[in-house]
């Protein structure tokens, strides 16, 4: 078949990774492929916290560096962690200069939040608990007058090309018809894996696609066993799930379960403590059949509506009156820690195809994600991974092996993982359910042939088989047949045909 066009690079994905780097690429012609309309099915509009980076309070970004380390239960890459940081200020610094305007006081200062795990308050956001929305308004505005920029919406992309180890191209669905793109440059920022649960913060259609893309064509992933679990996102028959924003328990609210208690006063941090601590004490109440709430009424009382407007509004949309009533909550998929192995440019193990967001894998995050660090690792990385790729002076390079797009079928099997991820690959795992899980990927995945694009089972044996190796508990990775936390650990890394072939062996 024709091509459809050629590109110098094609960024996958209009969350804030992805808008960030298709502004910084300016002059550099750049399509930018989004499922949706841009700006719109994206993680990034949900983040109600903010993005965080060492305020003019801080001397520099060493406590951020601790906080983050600390987080991250000895497996992060120090390396990362400090590049990363070092440059949060210059990353406030970059939005503002697009049209982002963060909350201030009224003597002009940043009007800082704190959330679990941090020390200080560094949490910038904005209209209170709406900066993912604020930022994404923003960035999508200044993409669509940027003439460097061409959007594609309503683009599914499901299969990457390759020629020996390089991209060449990127089939994708378009009106409901197959065609392809000849680039010698994709930059993937299709966010996380919220869709292979049942339950999730994230939006439903965001179930990996990025990690499958990259994983089919041999590209190297990371910490894949490592899954954040929001703590308190709203206990209520509202899909995608909504979260209560960890900076609620930053301004004093409690939680307390259905006998009043409030269970996490003896934990050290209490509610502020790490988000897999909380999560699990919040499981360990569900499982002995209590329900939690958290309790904002006298902390916030009559001001909770002003300081958290989206999620006042959210409850008020269920009956709940947040200075009046207990707001009940439970722990629910959130945050993916792995991704795709890339370096601190944002390279893959594959010449030509990057990943920045929540679908790479840099090491900040290591086994748990600081609160609020995912929305300034996008906004750094997406810099650094355009100014490397403008360094590179990206080319089309034309290949003479035909691209046929003839007999493509997208998976059906979402479904089916989703059940089975839902149930063996939640907050506490075993190596009976792993087993099973393993099991069940694996007979999906030699039911299908090569025709077959997007199958959500494939990543999904790659997170299972990631769990089942890692026989300690660490971070957000919690096996309650291994509850030890080994004195030293290191970074998982995995293939797919490495996960296939293991698997085979159970």
């Amino acid at each position: 078949m024709k091509n459809i066009m050629q590109s110098p690079v094609v960024v996958i994905g209009s969350g804030l990774a992805g808008l960030m780097t298709a502004l910084q690429l300016a002059p550099l012609p750049v399509l930018l492929l989004t499922q949706g309309k841009i700006g719109q099915e994206t993680s990034s509009i949900y983040a109600q916290g903010g993005i965080a980076a060492a305020s003019h309070e801080e001397k520099d970004s060493s406590a951020h560096i601790e906080d983050t380390l600390r987080a991250g239960a000895g497996l992060c890459d120090q390396k990362a962690v400090a590049t990363i940081l070092d440059d949060g200020r210059k990353a406030i610094e970059v939005l503002e200069k697009y049209g982002v305007i963060f909350d201030h006081d009224r003597h002009g200062r940043p009007r800082l939040g704190l959330e679990g795990a941090h020390s200080h308050r560094r949490i910038f956001h904005i209209d209170g608990d709406a900066s993912g929305r604020g930022i994404i308004k923003v960035l999508t505005e200044a993409v669509l007058r940027t003439p460097s920029i061409t959007v594609m919406e309503n683009t599914i992309a499901v299969r990457l090309l390759k020629d020996k180890n390089k991209i060449r191209g990127v089939i994708i669905q378009i009106e409901g018809q197959f065609r392809s793109i000849v680039t010698s440059t994709i930059v993937l920022a299709t966010g996380g894996i919220g869709g292979l649960f049942e339950e999730s913060t994230n939006p439903l259609q965001n179930y990996g696609q990025g990690l499958i893309l990259a994983a089919d064509i041999g590209a190297v992933l990371a910490d894949l066993e490592f899954i954040q679990f929001h703590p308190t996102a709203l206990d209520a028959n509202i899909f995608p799930k909504t979260l209560i924003s960890e900076a609620v328990r930053g301004e004093g609210a409690v939680l307390v379960n259905s006998d009043n208690q409030r269970f996490l006063a003896n934990t050290e941090g209490q509610e502020l403590a790490s988000r897999d601590v909380v999560a699990r004490a919040i499981y360990h109440q569900t499982i002995q059949g209590k329900k939690v709430y958290l309790d904002a009424r006298k902390a916030l009382g009559k001001g909770f509506k002003t300081r958290f407007p989206t999620i006042a509004q959210l409850c008020h949309q269920v009956g709940i009156d947040p200075s009046m009533d207990l707001i009940p909550v439970k722990p629910v998929e959130h945050f993916h820690m792995g991704g795709i192995k890339t370096n601190l440019n944002g390279e893959t193990t594959i010449k030509g195809l990057w990943a920045v967001g929540e679908v790479a894998s840099t090491g900040l995050h290591g086994a748990n994600r600081l609160a609020s660090n995912s929305l300034l690792e996008a906004t750094v990385m997406a810099m650094r991974a355009a100014k490397a790729i403008l360094d590179n002076h990206p080319s089309i390079q034309s290949n003479d092996n035909e691209i046929d797009e003839t007999g493509i079928v997208i998976s059906d099997r979402l479904p089916f993982v989703k059940k089975i991820m839902q149930k063996d690959l939640n907050i506490i795992r075993d190596e009976d359910t792993l087993r099973s899980a393993i099991r069940q990927f694996l007979t999906l995945v030699n039911e299908h042939d090569d025709q077959y694009v997007l199958n959500p089972e494939q990543i999904a044996l790659m997170i299972a088989v990631s769990a089942f190796l890692r026989k300690e508990s660490r971070g957000a990775h919690y096996r309650q047949d291994y509850p030890a936390t080994l004195e030293k650990a290191n970074r998982s890394f995995i293939s797919f045909d490495q996960a296939y072939q293991y698997a085979k062996t159970l």
